[in-house]
C-alpha cells in the first residue's frame, strides 16, 4: 500500500476502536507533504469531525518556538548562552536549592552552587523542575502553597531548584523562565515578540497564546483517560485574556502551522525565502548542548497528568538548545542525531537531519506518554520511513 493508505488504515483503526476520540498527522521532507490525514471527533459524543487543520493545544511544544525567538537575541547579541540570567531578571540572581524537609514538614533551603544561564534554561540543566514529575516541588507547593503562576510574577515566590545549575538534566519550567528573560530583554511580551518575528513571517496563523474568534470553532476538545482506559471529555475554558505568556506551554496551534516551523528548521532557518535564523544557528541548536550528561526517565509525581515518560528506554538521550536529541539509530524509524520533542496533551514532532523527513502527530488527551498513542507515533514514523525506503 501507499504511505497515505498505510496511515490511513493505522489512525482510522484507532479511532474505530475508541482507543482515541481524534488523531492528526503531518509529515514532511521539508519540501513537499509526504502525508496528512485526520480521523474521528474534536470531542467524543460531539459532531464536529477532527480535520488537518483543527486547532489543539501544543503545550510544551511551545519550548522550540520560544528557543527559536531567544536564539533570535543571540544572533543580534543582545544575550549569550552562557550570561548569567541573574542580572536580567531579580528571581535569578539568588536562586535556592530544595534539599528536602525538616521532622516538622517544612521546606529546607539552601543558596545554589553555580548561575542559571539562558543554555542552561534551554537544555533544562538549570535546576528548574515541574511538580508533574518531582514529587519534592509538588509537596514544596502544597506546603507553602505558592502556584507556579505566581513564581513567574513575584521574584520572591520564585520556585526553588531541584538541583545545582549544570549538575544534572531535568524537565522543568526552564523555558517559561526564558520567556521571561525575553520579555525583560526586549520589553514586548512574548506573545507580541513571538508573533512578529516567528509566528506571522512564517505564515503560522493559527497558532498563538489567545484564542481568536475566528479560530475557535477550529479548536478541539480535551479528554482524559482514566485507569481502566475509558475516555472522558473534560471541560477546558481558555483563557480570552492573559497577563502573564509562559514560553515552555500555553500556545495552541495546528498541524500544517507546526510542519511550517518544522519546514523552518529542516531549510536552515528559513522557509519560503523568510529567514527566522541564519542556518548556523539551526546547527548550533541541533547539537548536545549537556556534554555527558543524560536525559533521565520522568517519573510521575501526578499521575493524572502524565504516565512515566521513557521515549527510548535504554538509549542514552541528549539534549540540544530546546529539543531532545537521539544518540542512536531506532531501527525502522529515526536516524541519530533525531531532534523531537511533545506536548502534554500528547502531541509530539520530530525533525529528522539524516534521512531528510519530520513529522507531527496531535491527540488531545491526558495524562501524557499515552501508551496508545504512543503506539500510533510509532508506528506513523515508521511507515514513513518506510516509504522512503522503497
Amino acid at each position: 500500500m501507499s504511505l497515505q493508505a498505510d496511515v490511513d488504515q493505522l489512525l482510522s483503526a484507532a479511532v474505530d476502536r475508541g482507543e482515541v476520540p481524534g488523531v492528526i498527522a503531518m509529515a514532511t521532507d521539508g519540501r513537499d507533504i509526504l502525508y496528512q490525514g485526520a480521523f474521528g471527533k474534536r470531542e467524543i459524543g460531539g459532531e464536529a469531525s477532527m480535520t488537518v487543520d483543527t486547532v489543539c493545544w501544543i503545550h510544551s511544544m511551545t519550548k522550540a518556538i520560544t528557543a527559536t525567538c531567544l536564539m533570535q537575541l543571540v544572533e543580534q547579541g543582545r544575550i549569550g548562552l552562557d550570561d548569567d540570567t541573574g542580572k536580567i531578571l531579580p528571581a535569578h540572581a539568588e536562586p535556592k536549592v530544595l534539599e528536602g524537609f525538616d521532622g516538622e514538614g517544612k521546606p529546607q533551603l539552601r543558596p545554589a552552587r553555580g548561575a542559571i544561564t539562558l543554555r542552561r534554561l534551554l537544555t533544562h540543566t538549570a535546576g528548574f523542575v515541574y511538580d508533574t514529575w518531582n514529587a519534592n516541588l509538588l509537596r514544596y507547593m502544597t506546603e507553602t502553597r505558592v502556584s507556579r503562576s505566581e513564581s513567574f510574577e513575584r521574584p520572591d515566590k520564585c520556585l526553588p531548584l531541584g538541583f545545582d545549575p549544570g549538575t544534572r538534566w531535568e524537565y522543568g519550567i526552564n523555558l517559561e523562565w526564558a520567556g521571561k528573560v525575553l520579555e525583560a530583554i526586549t520589553g514586548d511580551t512574548l506573545d507580541a515578540y513571538m508573533q512578529k518575528n516567528v509566528l506571522q513571517p512564517l505564515g503560522m496563523l493559527s497558532t498563538g497564546y489567545l484564542l481568536r474568534p475566528e479560530i475557535m470553532d477550529r479548536l478541539s476538545g480535551v479528554h482524559q483517560r482514566h485507569g481502566d482506559g475509558r475516555l472522558e471529555a473534560v471541560t477546558f475554558n481558555p483563557p480570552q485574556r492573559q497577563k502573564d505568556f509562559l514560553g515552555g506551554g500555553g500556545l495552541y496551534g495546528s498541524a500544517p502551522d507546526y510542519i511550517r516551523f518544522i519546514r523552518m528548521l529542516m531549510g536552515g532557518g528559513t522557509l519560503d525565502g523568510v529567514q527566522i535564523l541564519k542556518p548556523e544557528t539551526v546547527a548550533l541548536m541541533e547539537q548536545n548542548h549537556i556534554g555527558e550528561i543524560d536525559v533521565r526517565v520522568l517519573n510521575s509525581a501526578r499521575p493524572e497528568q502524565s504516565n512515566v515518560v521513557d521515549l527510548f528506554p535504554g538509549q542514552r538521550l541528549k539534549w540540544g538548545l530546546s529539543f531532545m536529541i537521539n544518540t542512536e539509530d531506532v531501527p525502522g524509524r529515526r536516524k541519530a542525531g533525531t531532534l523531537s520533542w511533545a506536548g502534554l496533551r500528547n502531541t509530539y514532532f520530530w525533525i529528522d537531519p539524516q534521512t531528510g523527513v519530520g513529522g507531527t502527530i496531535m491527540a488531545q488527551l491526558l495524562p501524557f506518554a499515552d501508551p496508545i498513542v504512543l503506539g500510533l507515533y510509532d508506528g506513523f514514523e515508521r511507515a514513513v520511513f518506510a516509504s522512503r525506503a522503497s
